[in-house]
């Protein structure tokens, strides 16, 4: 009889895990979680064991964090499919390891991060959507391309997520994303490189343990909607049929999030929204104080964006980036056919 007691300890020992990783889950959600991600509390250790497993058949990548919490967010992400649960991890840390610069001082002080959050990128409305999913809003106009650039905004977006995804709510229910293009201008979509948006969607879409439930774009003007169409292609087909191009006509998205949670920009009931609200709840008592910055001293360059992630293609990437990055300038619009072809190749 000695051993049953220890087997009973042993028992209790892993229900107290379970119990531990799926803490903070309301009951609603923990059914979500069984219904539409099929999370089972009794297979939640294995199941976690089985994408740690995987580990050793990627020796070229660092995987600096392996606990329980974190794969399980991988797992949530991909409804426990654990090969592309691993896929997403192992995406994860390649993405970092790809782009070393662009994760060095990943903190909300770090100069161009901190003029990113206090603009607004991203913001963060207080109240969730009627599937407990967090909205996050984007007014593009307020991009200041003199004080910080495209890749400082997707590293304050990404040390966001990294921040909302430690909710394990959040990782359950996941995210909204409302871009509201007002006032962007013809120069400054001229900015948005093909390397660069390469670079926010394999960071966004491809690399990162977060659902995205919809992307709503409010206000675009035709030359978003030719950069739309040109990239469209490369996203994948679950993306796709997410992002929802509502242009002037906010009843429409009104339909899907209702206006008593959005600001007065977008139509709804609430005040104009406070473009620091998230920044101070990063930055704190930071929030405040001065910091002198330039663009062009960010160690990751322009040059360095030219580059193509893929070793395969990064020595022809430079020149076709260019070429395409010329073409937007002058006309987006005329050259639709040409850089459709050129982002093919690059993509």
């Amino acid at each position: 009889f000695q051993p049953l007691p220890l087997l009973t300890k042993f028992q209790g020992e892993k229900e107290d895990t379970m119990t531990h990783l799926q803490a903070g889950l309301s009951p609603e959600t923990l059914e979500k979680a069984k219904v539409e991600l099929k999370e089972n509390p009794d297979t939640l250790h294995q199941d976690i064991q089985e994408v740690r497993d995987m580990i050793i058949t990627r020796p070229d990548i660092g995987f600096l964090r392996t606990d329980d919490a974190f794969i399980l967010r991988f797992l949530r992400a991909r409804k426990f499919n654990h090969f592309e649960a691993f896929r997403l991890l192992a995406q994860y840390f390649e993405y970092r390891q790809q782009n070393l610069d662009m994760f060095k001082n990943l903190k909300a002080t770090d100069p161009g991060i901190k003029q990113a959050l206090k603009d607004g990128f991203p913001g963060v409305l207080s109240n969730l959507d009627r599937h407990g999913r967090k909205i996050l809003v984007l007014f593009a106009a307020n991009w200041d391309q003199s004080r910080y650039t495209f890749v400082d905004i997707l590293r304050a977006i990404l040390l966001s997520l990294e921040a909302m995804i430690e909710d394990p709510e959040l990782q359950v229910n996941g995210f909204v994303l409302i871009i509201d293009w007002s006032n962007f201008t013809f120069k400054q979509a001229s900015k948005l490189t093909p390397s660069m948006l390469r670079l926010a969607i394999e960071g966004l879409q491809d690399s990162f343990p977060a659902r995205f439930g919809g992307i709503h774009f409010v206000n675009q003007p035709w030359y978003i909607h030719a950069l739309y169409t040109v990239i469209r292609p490369f996203l994948k087909d679950k993306t796709r049929k997410r992002i929802f191009m509502h242009g002037n006509n906010l009843n429409s998205l009104h339909q899907l999030i209702v206006p008593e949670i959005l600001p007065s920009e977008l139509g709804g009931m609430l005040p104009p929204y406070d473009m620091g609200t998230w920044a101070r709840t990063l930055l704190d008592h930071a929030y405040d104080e001065e910091t002198d910055y330039c663009p062009e001293s960010y160690t990751l360059s322009v040059k360095d964006l030219e580059k193509d992630l893929s070793p395969k293609t990064m020595k022809r990437s430079v020149g076709l980036s260019l070429s395409l990055s010329l073409a937007l300038a002058h006309s987006l619009a005329c050259s639709l056919s040409l850089t459709f072809t050129i982002l093919k190749e690059i993509l």
